[in-house]
C-alpha cells in the first residue's frame, strides 16, 4: 500500500482504500463465482504467507512492474514482488509478463518506470537474479510506432489519453500510434 503514496498523484481516498484492498477485493472476489469456484486469496508484496509458498502454478504481470520498479525512497516494491513470486510458484511454474518496452536508446533514467516503460535488459536481469530462467519471448504485443521522446510518457497513448483527450488533432495522432510498445516474456522457475 505504500508504494502508491510514493508515486504521489493518487487521492487520500485512494490511499485509504489500498489499506483494506486485501479483505475488501477478496469479499468481492468471491461473489463473482459459486460453491465450485477457485478458491481467492491476496495478500500485500513483500507479506507473502507461508501457507502459500508452493502452491501456484503461474504468475502473471500486465503492464504492472513499471509501477514496482517506480523511483522510491527504497526501491523495495519490484524486488518483493519478484521474491512472492518465487516463492509463491511450485517448481516448474511460469512467470508472465507483459510490460511496456522501453527502447534500448533511451536513457536508462527515463526508463526507471516512472514514465510507464522499463527496457527489457533491466526485466530480464531482475527476474534472472530471483532464480527464474527466461524460457521464451514474444513480439506479440510490440509496436513499432511507439517511439516516445523522453518527455512523453506511456500514459500519453490509449486507453489513457493522458494530455490529449481533449485535443482532437493530437488525439488523433494518438490514435495514429496506437498502444504502448510491449515486451512479452516468459520465466519458469526451475
Amino acid at each position: 500500500p505504500d508504494l502508491w503514496a510514493h508515486i504521489g498523484y493518487d487521492s487520500e481516498e485512494f490511499l485509504k482504500e489500498r489499506e483494506t484492498w486485501v479483505t475488501d477485493w477478496t469479499a468481492t472476489a468471491k461473489t463473482w463465482g459459486d460453491n465450485h469456484s477457485a478458491g481467492v486469496t491476496a495478500f500485500v508484496l513483500g507479506s507473502l504467507p507461508e501457507s502459500m509458498y508452493g502452491t501456484a502454478d503461474a504468475v502473471l504481470f500486465v503492464r504492472a512492474l513499471h509501477n514496482m520498479a517506480y523511483p522510491t525512497p527504497d526501491a523495495r516494491h519490484l524486488a518483493a514482488a519478484i521474491q512472492d513470486s518465487y516463492d509463491v510458484l511450485k517448481p516448474g511454474g511460469v512467470v508472465g509478463i507483459v510490460q511496456h518496452h522501453a527502447r534500448d536508446n533511451m536513457p536508462d533514467e527515463w526508463s526507471d518506470g516512472e514514465m510507464g516503460y522499463l527496457k527489457k535488459g533491466f526485466v530480464i536481469e531482475s527476474i534472472e537474479a530471483a532464480g527464474f530462467e527466461l524460457v521464451g519471448a514474444s513480439d506479440l504485443n510490440a509496436n513499432d510506432n511507439d517511439m516516445p521522446a523522453t518527455d512523453e510518457f506511456v500514459w500519453r497513448l490509449p486507453p489513457s489519453y493522458s494530455g490529449s483527450a481533449d485535443n482532437p488533432e493530437l488525439k488523433a495522432q494518438v490514435d495514429a500510434i496506437g498502444e504502448s510498445n510491449r515486451m512479452t516474456l516468459k520465466f519458469r522457475k526451475p
